[in-house]
């Protein structure tokens, strides 16, 4: 993986926990990833802006809220309307075991629950971010 893979990193929606979010983008950034963190309380139409106008490699949604299924299937549909599903989508936070088979379905490449560690989020990331 080269210096130049780029990760938006975003928290959608209402949801104001931002601590885990900033150490995720921190370790990403630590293993030699170029970061771009949209801050909280983002759009997934301003998400999907940020990522083609940063020619972003993967987007990270950290979702709280409950509100993953949406948020996620919403990031991908404006994905594939700007022809950008080439874009790694993955994301972490409070999301139930029996919505992972759905997120995966709508193309979420990767969903890390809580105790996930940094290491286990880069090792992933460098394997499957180009």
């Amino acid at each position: 993986m080269s210096a130049r893979t780029r990760v938006v990193i975003a928290k959608p929606g209402l949801d104001g926990h931002d601590r885990g979010v900033k150490i995720v983008a921190r370790a990403l950034r630590d293993a030699g990833m170029e970061v771009i963190y949209t801050g909280l309380h983002q759009t997934p139409e301003q998400i999907v802006e940020t990522t083609i106008q940063e020619d972003a490699d993967a987007v990270g949604l950290s979702v709280l809220s409950g509100a993953h299924m949406t948020l996620f299937r919403r990031v991908i549909e404006l994905l594939a309307e700007r022809g950008a599903q080439d874009v790694v989508v993955f994301g972490g936070g409070i999301i139930p075991d029996e919505d992972l088979p759905e997120l995966e379905r709508l193309g979420v490449a990767r969903i890390f629950t809580p105790g996930a560690t940094t290491e286990s989020i880069v090792e992933w990331a460098r394997s499957h971010i180009a």
